[in-house]
């Protein structure tokens, strides 16, 4: 089955907003293990914006789901995760000035320092994942660099979508379908995320290689309308009925 990770971080961040306890993103994440979700992921910055230390170490604490860590690849934050022990890790790029995590890793690019990052964080027993683009030789750097799982970032092709530029988002679908065949390819878990709604989670999910999607932003904002565990609940069947397309 197509597993569902579901990102907290907007609860907190509206949290922040008022400086108050409440909404407290570790009860959202217990409302989504009850709801269905496969997993929690949460994003600590280094700036903090949304997700807490305090939250990642409650979170480690109270969860029966597996908690995948997201972060940099900075010292501070592989000391974090060597800490904690996070079922997973998934490394990411991460700007101060960006609203949201604009691309992917350049692994390729990086891939010495990349590979000494990732050691220790798989002695320790959590499974490494890394954020990247569709390009082959990112996949292949991941692969060389001994991460267990790449996942996929899916925000230009939803970007298209929405801009209209259906022809652009066309080969940009192609571009993932050809990545993610590539990845298991390698023997890389293979995971998507970023941007993904009811209305275009279908295609991403159809593909037979992807085992996992983490959604985050569009389920914390359908959840202030019609509630976190029915928000989930949808994502859910929209998921499950673009599986059983794919043959």
């Amino acid at each position: 089955m197509l597993r569902l990770g579901v990102n907290i971080d907007h609860v907190a961040t509206v949290r922040n907003a008022r400086g108050t306890p409440w909404p407290d993103p570790v009860e959202a994440a217990r409302v989504a293990e009850v709801a269905g979700a496969d997993g929690i992921t949460a994003h600590l910055r280094e700036d903090r914006r949304h997700i807490s230390d305090d939250d990642i170490a409650r979170l480690m604490e109270t969860l029966s789901a597996p908690l995948n860590l997201e972060m940099a690849a900075t010292p501070e934050m592989q000391a974090i995760a060597l800490r904690h022990r996070p079922h997973a890790v998934c490394i990411v790029p991460e700007k101060r000035e960006e609203r949201t995590t604009e691309g992917g890793l350049d692994v390729a690019g990086d891939a010495g320092r990349m590979a000494d990052f990732i050691a220790p964080l798989r002695e320790a027993g959590s499974r490494v994942s890394l954020f990247i683009g569709h390009d082959p030789r990112q996949i292949e750097a991941a692969a060389k660099a001994g991460a267990a799982v790449v996942e996929l970032h899916t925000g230009a092709w939803c970007d298209l979508g929405i801009e209209g530029r259906l022809a652009e988002q066309q080969a940009e679908l192609e571009g993932l379908r050809a990545g993610a065949s590539l990845a298991a390819a390698l023997g890389l878990e293979v995971h998507a995320g970023h941007g993904l709604t009811y209305q275009n989670v279908g295609p991403i999910a159809a593909m037979p290689e992807v085992l996992e999607l983490n959604i985050g932003h569009f389920l914390i904002g359908e959840a202030i309308l019609r509630g976190l565990g029915p928000a989930i609940a949808e994502m859910r069947r929209c998921m499950d009925a673009a599986r059983g397309n794919a043959g």
